[in-house]
């Protein structure tokens, strides 16, 4: 009787984990989309919108900045929006360059049916190079990518690439972007966990594990770039930023930021962002 006493509780308790995964996994994966509005007067801007070749429509603002100066593409994180990137984008403006600031599918104002972690947002990445290109084709192209962001960027593949970029806090794998997290919450129980999250993938998402692997993509970027990261970020840690640093191509820099963890790293030190990420978006000419 205790014997089968145990093995019903088992069973209980294993159901319990499978519908609390499922359930995080529907709250991960859900659309983060709401009304962004008008962009701020201070910024110049306007409201566009493109397709990507998926048929998604992606939402954002544009500034034209000084002739020759440049363009940045701004790439926000997970569940968030444009709006979380508009610190970096008035330090940009401040200093010419021409802007192009986007809501990644299924985020903000852009359509998306599902959060894929980089797969499909990085469909929106190659249709806002594209809209960028064709609205000043005779700019040097630079994207700034957060997180999310970063691995859209990576993971999009884009033909041909921007000129130079600069990656903040983005994970090397799925697998470790999942395990890092919820070992975060859960301690070792996270890593037993973590496989019924990624299960979740094909079956929910459609896109298999091995297709969210930033730094399996890196070394194909094409372009300058900064990794950049928080030397105290338990999301990728400072040991999981050095590999992907060691998987980029030439001509590259890291950048561990001290005493940050996985936090908006231009609002955490302004001062230091803007001496850091300035320089490196000049001195890379047009590739």
């Amino acid at each position: 009787m205790n014997a089968r006493r145990a093995i019903a509780g088992l069973a209980a308790c294993l159901m319990l984990v499978l519908l609390a995964s499922a359930g995080v996994g529907e709250v991960l994966s859900r659309p983060a989309t709401r009304v962004v509005g008008p962009p701020p007067v201070d910024l110049q801007a306007v409201s566009v919108s493109f397709p990507t070749a998926a048929g998604e429509v992606v939402s954002g603002w544009i500034s034209q900045g000084i002739d020759g100066r440049g363009a940045i593409l701004l790439l926000h994180g997970v569940r968030s929006d444009r709006r979380s990137m508009l610190g970096r984008a008035r330090m940009l403006a401040r200093l010419g360059y021409s802007l192009l600031l986007i809501d990644l599918p299924a985020h903000g104002e852009s359509s998306g049916r599902r959060i894929t972690f980089g797969l499909r947002e990085g469909e929106g990445v190659r249709a806002a190079l594209d809209f960028l290109r064709r609205e000043l084709p005779d700019e040097r192209i630079g994207v700034i990518g957060v997180s999310l962001g970063a691995a859209a960027m990576v993971l999009s593949r884009a033909s041909p690439p921007p000129d130079v970029v600069v990656l903040e806090s983005m994970y090397p794998t799925i697998e470790e972007a999942v395990t890092d997290r919820l070992t975060m919450r859960l301690g070792p129980l996270g890593n037993a966990i973590a496989p019924l999250l990624l299960l979740q993938l094909p079956l929910r998402l459609g896109v298999s594990v091995d297709r969210l692997r930033p730094i399996t993509e890196l070394p194909g970027l094409g372009a300058a770039v900064l990794i950049v990261s928080g030397e105290e970020d338990e999301h990728t840690t400072l040991a999981e930023t050095e590999r992907i640093f060691a998987a980029a191509g030439e001509p590259k820099e890291l950048w561990s930021v001290a005493g940050a963890a996985h936090v908006d790293l231009c609002a955490h030190d302004p001062r230091a962002y803007e001496d850091r990420v300035a320089p490196f978006l000049a001195r890379h000419p047009r590739r």
